[in-house]
């Protein structure tokens, strides 16, 4: 190489670890902010932050494991996630929640979030394959996990995980990951947005029916109490951990998990509207660092269609109270952000078209 192109290179490597770096510092800045957050209301209110700060710390360290391990064996590891996945979904005491919340929707909890998970990192697994036949097999195994669902008893594990496996084919075809990512944002936007208009009554009658079939009326009590809790506290919250000290509804099941099976309602409710911005921002940082991954934008949006599925369960379910969950969030977005150390210049999979993208995105991605 003469000395122009080593210039450039390490020029290009410098710019993309600048990038990186900045990425991590935002992360880093946005999950701090969401512990102290926490802190903060529960000093006030008098609540509990042990499961929120849990979750934070479950969010870092699964982050930090799925970059070291996506640098080192970027397939082993996705192989080991995904694998690791499907036998807690099959195996963990919560695979069988409380019978009050389980119907019509099935388990939404970390049951399907696990599914959805793995079936992710299996995705990520093909896609950094290099061989042909390994990377059909391993699409094979992650469609699988269709299987897996059904012998839990998970319907809505069920269509999650053929959602992402037919998202992660479709990635073949779709070039620009911003579109991809993109859409999927809006799609947990609207997922969001529905939940808290049918909590506040504010759909029409029809629609309102239909959804409260398919979700119970007990779950929309439950939000509508959280709606509540969160209009007579808007600033500070009513503190975190408390929602089931201060429920209605719960007040007349003591058999509930004591959670009103909405992360969006439950942290309007415990940690006030600034806990709904910190979440929805911690949710915008994982697809800001997807977008900015060096791998191909086939990893990159079948994590990003994994993650979104979780996200949007989380919605309607009570996925990110499982410590293994939010572990799991990390691990899948660390995997799909990390840099494997024998990466060579060209990736074996479809070609990236996305010229208009700068330079240090693409590279690695070409």
């Amino acid at each position: 190489m003469d000395a122009t192109g080593w210039s450039a290179g390490a020029g290009t490597d410098s710019a993309l670890r600048g990038h990186r770096g900045a990425s991590d510092a935002v992360g880093v800045a946005v999950l701090g902010c969401c512990a102290a957050w926490a802190l903060i209301s529960a000093t006030a209110r008098a609540g509990r932050p042990e499961g929120a700060l849990l979750a934070v710390l479950a969010v870092v360290a699964g982050y930090a494991c799925g970059r070291i391990g996506g640098a080192l064996v970027p397939v082993a590891a996705a192989c080991t996630v995904g694998l690791g996945g499907l036998g807690l979904a099959l195996t963990a005491p919560y695979a069988a929640p409380a019978p009050d919340v389980i119907t019509p929707l099935g388990r939404v909890g970390a049951t399907a979030a696990l599914l959805a998970l793995s079936t992710g990192a299996l995705c990520c697994a093909a896609w950094s394959a290099r061989r042909p036949g390994l990377r059909s097999a391993l699409h094979v195994g992650a469609a699988g996990s269709v299987v897996v669902a059904a012998m839990v008893d998970s319907p809505v594990g069920m269509t999650v995980c053929a959602g992402v496996v037919l998202c992660s084919l479709a990635a073949a075809r779709l070039h620009s990951r911003a579109t991809g990512l993109l859409g999927l944002g809006l799609a947990t936007a609207v997922v969001a947005a529905l939940g808290v208009a049918l909590a506040k009554n504010a759909l029409p009658a029809g629609p309102t029916a239909s959804l409260e079939t398919l979700l119970s009326h007990r779950r929309i009590l439950l939000w509508r109490d959280a709606v509540r809790l969160a209009e007579g506290h808007p600033a500070l919250g009513t503190g975190p951990g408390r929602f089931e000290d201060l429920s209605p509804t719960l007040a007349q099941s003591p058999l509930s998990d004591g959670k009103p099976h909405s992360a969006v309602l439950q942290m309007a409710a415990e940690q006030g509207l600034v806990g709904v911005l910190l979440l929805a921002t911690a949710y915008c940082w994982l697809l800001y660092v997807l977008w900015r991954s060096t791998r191909s934008t086939q990893v990159v949006l079948a994590a990003g269609a994994a993650l979104t599925a979780v996200a949007a369960m989380a919605t309607v379910g009570n996925a990110l109270s499982f410590t293994t969950v939010t572990a799991g969030v990390g691990l899948l977005a660390g995997l799909a952000t990390a840099r494997p150390l024998a990466e060579g210049p060209h990736d074996d999979g479809p070609p990236d078209d996305d010229a208009a993208a700068p330079e240090f995105l693409r590279d690695g991605r070409e």
